[in-house]
This record gives C-alpha cells, sequence and structure tokens, in this order.
C-alpha cells in the first residue's frame, strides 16, 4: 500500500526542463551560502567505508548497510555509508582543520530498510554533510543555536535568490527560530505522537529547532533515534520547517555538537552498545585525538523539493517506487525523474 498522497489542488510550477536547472541552482548557491555563514570549505568523501573501522553511521541500530567483498582487497568487508557523521569527524583530523573552519562534502546513500517510501522518503538518500572543529568552551546551548541560526538564513538567502531566478517560484520561509526540546514538545502534546507533535508545532512557528533528540523522554519512548556515538543528546536537534503545499512539518536537517569522551561513553552504556569503545573511531575519541566538533546533514533532494513547493521527492530526485505511487502521480500529472 503506497503512502503518496498529492493533494487535490496540487500542479507542479516547473516542468521537467527547468526542473533541472532549479535544481542546479539550489545546489549551487546553497552549498556557497552554506560555506560562507559556517567557514566550510569543500572535501571529497567516500561512497563506503570499511565495516571493521566503527565510520558507518548505524542509524537506529536496525537498518542493514548495504555490504559487499572486493576481492582485490581480502579479509575485509565494506558498506556503503548511511551517512558521514564520524567520517568527517576523522577527516578534519586527517587534514588538519583548525579551530573554527570546517568541511562540507555531497554524501550519497542506500537506505535499504527504509520503512515508508512516500512524499517525503526514498531509498536514496543525498546531503550536504558538514562538520566543523570547535573550542571545549563551544559545546554548549548558545552555540548550537547560533550555528542553526546561520544555517536558517542561508537556507533563506538561497530561497530568495531562487524566487528571483524563478519568478514563478513563490515559496517563503521564516526566518525566526523557535527553540523547543523534545520534552518540552512532548509536555506540549502529550497525547500526540512525534510527527504529530511536529507538525502542531510548525502551525504555530513556521521554523522550529527541535533539541535533544535519541535521548528517552518521560514517556519512556523517544522522540526520534538518534546513534549514540556522534551527537551529544543534550547538545542536537532537527531543523524543521512548515511545508506549505503538504501542509505538515517538514525536517530538513539534523544536526548537533558532537560528543566528547565523557557524553560518548555515557551515551554507549545508555545504549548497551559499550563494545563499539573498541573500534578504531571510538578509541581515537576516548583517547583526545580527534578535535571538539559540531556537524550535521541537510537534505539536498528535501531542500530543493521545499524551496522548489514540489509535493514528492521524486520530482527532484531520481528514486525506486512501487506502482501504486507511479499511477497516482501520473494521474496527477505529476512527472517523478
Amino acid at each position: 500500500m503506497t503512502h503518496c498522497i498529492i493533494p487535490e489542488s496540487y500542479k507542479p510550477v516547473l516542468d521537467v526542463y527547468e526542473t533541472q536547472r532549479a535544481i542546479e541552482f539550489i545546489k549551487q548557491y546553497f552549498q556557497k551560502n552554506l560555506g560562507l555563514a559556517l567557514n566550510l570549505k569543500r572535501v571529497s568523501a567516500p561512497l563506503f567505508v570499511a565495516s571493521d573501522t566503527g565510520l558507518n553511521d548505524d542509524l537506529n541500530g536496525v537498518e542493514r548497510p548495504v555490504s559487499f567483498d572486493v576481492p582485490a582487497v581480502e579479509g575485509h568487508t565494506y558498506q556503503v555509508v548511511h551517512s558521514l557523521a564520524k567520517w568527517k569527524r576523522w577527516a578534519l583530523k586527517k587534514y588538519d582543520f583548525y579551530e573554527g573552519k570546517g568541511l562540507y562534502t555531497d554524501m550519497n546513500a542506500i537506505r535499504r530498510d527504509e520503512s515508508v517510501l512516500d512524499n517525503l522518503h526514498s531509498v536514496y538518500v543525498d546531503q550536504w554533510d558538514w562538520e566543523k572543529v570547535i573550542a571545549a568552551e563551544d559545546r554548549n546551548l548558545d552555540f548550537l543555536k547560533g550555528t542553526v541560526r546561520r544555517i536558517v538564513e542561508a537556507i533563506c538567502i538561497t530561497c530568495d535568490e531562487l524566487r528571483w531566478e524563478f519568478p514563478q517560484i513563490s515559496t517563503r520561509l521564516s526566518r525566526e527560530v523557535f527553540f523547543i526540546t523534545s520534552q518540552e514538545l512532548e509536555d506540549m502534546y502529550p497525547e500526540l505522537s512525534p510527527s504529530e507533535r511536529e507538525d502542531e508545532i510548525t502551525k504555530e512557528h513556521p521554523t522550529v529547532f527541535i533539541m535533544q533528540i535519541g535521548k528517552t523522554l518521560k514517556s519512556g519512548k523517544k522522540h526520534d533515534g538518534r546513534a549514540p556515538d556522534y551527537d551529544d543528546w543534550e547538545l542536537n536537534g532537527d531543523i524543521i520547517f512548515r511545508n506549505e503545499v503538504l501542509d505538515r512539518a517538514f525536517e530538513i536537517s539534523s544536526m548537533g555538537i558532537r560528543v566528547d569522551s565523557e557524553s560518548l561513553m555515557r551515551q554507549l552504556i545508555a545504549a548497551g552498545c559499550e563494545e563499539r569503545k573498541e573500534l578504531p573511531f571510538h578509541r581515537a575519541l576516548l583517547s583526545g585525538r580527534l578535535p571538539l566538533t559540531i556537524g550535521g546533514g541537510i537534505g539536498q533532494s528535501r531542500l530543493c523539493m521545499l524551496l522548489m513547493g514540489c509535493a514528492h521527492i521524486g520530482e527532484v530526485q531520481s528514486g525506486v517506487w512501487d506502482d501504486e505511487t507511479l499511477e497516482i502521480c501520473k494521474a496527477a500529472g505529476v512527472t517523478l525523474l
């Protein structure tokens, strides 16, 4: 059964050719704006990593990575990355980045176990992954909020530039960020699911940063899962906009100040993953050989979809869809790439 819903009154603003041109425009201008906002430089990143390095992101701990062997390299199994959350921190050390400077890169992933394929979710994931070296005194809430505001401003500037280039696009975003913890959100709407809470809060505040993702709430549940070995669960969050086309909350970025040695061990214990401390990445972090950082991922197709006012992520990326989704979109005049 498909989870695809095309709003009754929806009609694509751009034709297929103009859509491709707009995608190129957004990607070119946003990465420039992001780099300027956070003092980032572009680097090249891997599509896959060795499974025994501890560098791959395990997401919620249940998603299976796409794994394969390489006959020419014996003794190793490789995995298509789920994200570059850990690799980026390793790269900052390897490339000798200094405090206050960071990197961004193109990340492409295959999420084979995506539980739902719908307007927002695809097996194929593309995002800008970024990471920046910070000082110990920057590991605080004010620094996190300041970084969030810079990212939101870079997104809004790109939106303004897109409307100038494509006047038929009418998307407008709020620059004012409303900050709230996942526990505060649960307290406000205890009877709702996490996604329903996001829908409700963005009706009043169209740009929201929901903080402290990954920790267990008073209800005994989590707002959302987060691996225990990259974000500090006390200093992270999701950037969410109100999507007026779909009339719902729309997550554009997961980010946060990364774990230090103390928070890493605390979260590994809480998640029952203490054995990971013996992996190369974790040993380096626990011994202080990796820099303190802040970082995150910003969905490329998600951002294009939001700024262009598209109803389905397949309008801005080439993915795979079930037959019913294809039929619904065709009947609505929506072209999936």
